[in-house]
């Protein structure tokens, strides 16, 4: 008689802050498996923006999607996704 399979207990959910370091780490990864392979840094950012927005229209809808990115072009000009930390 076989045994039944074991499955590991499922952990509980990371806290969001914490997935979404994660989910950093794994988008860095493929990022540059991507660069590595070839892939133009501007051509994996369009793909990224595109898959992001639609996944995030997917969940929420095309208004509060909209409505969201109206504020990213003041986002970016604050400086909020510059990565060139200001030398002290």
């Amino acid at each position: 008689m076989s045994r039944p399979a074991t499955f590991p207990l499922a952990r509980d959910p990371l806290p969001d802050h914490e997935q979404k370091q994660t989910a950093l780490g794994y988008l860095s990864e493929a990022w540059a498996e991507a660069r590595h392979d070839g892939v133009d840094g501007d051509c994996l950012a369009q793909a990224s923006l595109f898959a992001a927005l639609a996944e995030l229209v997917s969940t929420y809808g095309e208004d509060a999607v909209a409505k969201f990115t109206e504020g990213l072009s003041a986002r970016v000009r604050n400086g909020e996704f510059s990565l060139a930390l200001a030398k002290q």
